[in-house]
């Protein structure tokens, strides 16, 4: 007897959760509790990383994705309306901009930024703070420019007509009536590429540092390289996850209040 199209999906499904279950079995059985125990939750090791894990490497962290976030948010919104001009010139120089940026790994822009400036300006020295800022301001303004773009062309033209109507000019009826509706359109969006940032900056380590200077990638690793545990990789992790999973939590809940899916990292109207 043929099964029907709902009834293979079901047998497909219980297949799936039968292998899951198989795996988890496996695992079990054959781990050594007491090495993992041991590699990943050695709380002697955990201990003594605190409070530095807290109040250095998850504070710089903090520090540095608050920082270069504002700077993209604020380049962005400058080549999102460059993006948009009437000047011929001003949508060339942004749309290069944004494909160059888009198109580069963040890695190289960090090493771009920290050792490239002082070799092309001799004498010029950034400070580290200041180098990673730029960095992730740069490469992050690339994407959400994109995004604000995005959200001020889903502002429908009746509402800049009617602020036209009223004796508004084109720029007072952008930054009155467009640019608000467009934010709140593209939170989701922007609270996404908070979370990249927060990742990105573990590229600090490039530049080198001093202990009161450490991420939580540096910290981890700086960690490691003294215990024979991945315990503080672990503890990182976790450092990481109480930064992230917040983020998402309020994406998901702008997602839901404004009706937006949000862009995925990169898209173009």
């Amino acid at each position: 007897m043929a099964l029907t199209r709902r009834r293979r999906a079901q047998v497909w499904r219980g297949v799936q959760y039968a292998i899951a279950v198989v795996i988890v079995v496996v695992v079990a059985l054959t781990a050594d509790w007491g090495q993992v125990r041991r590699s990943f939750f050695d709380l002697e090791v955990a201990a003594k990383l605190f409070p530095d894990v807290i109040v250095v490497a998850l504070r710089n962290t903090v520090v540095f994705t608050a920082l270069g976030f504002a700077l993209a948010l604020a380049l962005g919104m400058l080549l999102a309306l460059m993006r948009l001009s009437s000047v011929r010139v001003y949508r060339w120089v942004a749309g290069a901009y944004v494909e160059f940026f888009r198109g580069l790994p963040a890695l190289l822009v960090v090493v771009a930024i920290g050792f490239g400036i002082p070799l092309a300006f001799p004498g010029t020295r950034l400070d580290r703070t200041l180098s990673i800022t730029l960095a992730l301001g740069i490469v992050g303004s690339a994407y959400i420019s994109e995004t604000i773009r995005a959200g001020i062309q889903s502002v429908p033209r009746g509402q800049v007509e009617a602020a036209r109507s009223l004796g508004m000019s084109p720029t007072r009826a952008m930054i009155s009536i467009v640019v608000p509706q467009a934010l709140r359109t593209v939170l989701p969006p922007l609270t996404n590429e908070l979370i990249s940032l927060t990742k990105d900056s573990s590229l600090a380590f490039l530049l080198g540092t001093t202990l009161d200077q450490y991420e939580l990638a540096q910290f981890g690793r700086a960690a490691l390289n003294q215990v024979r545990s991945m315990t503080p990789l672990l503890l990182v992790g976790l450092c990481y996850l109480v930064i992230t999973i917040p983020l998402s939590f309020l994406a998901r809940r702008l997602e839901r209040r404004y009706g937006s899916a949000g862009m995925p990292k990169g898209a173009e109207v």
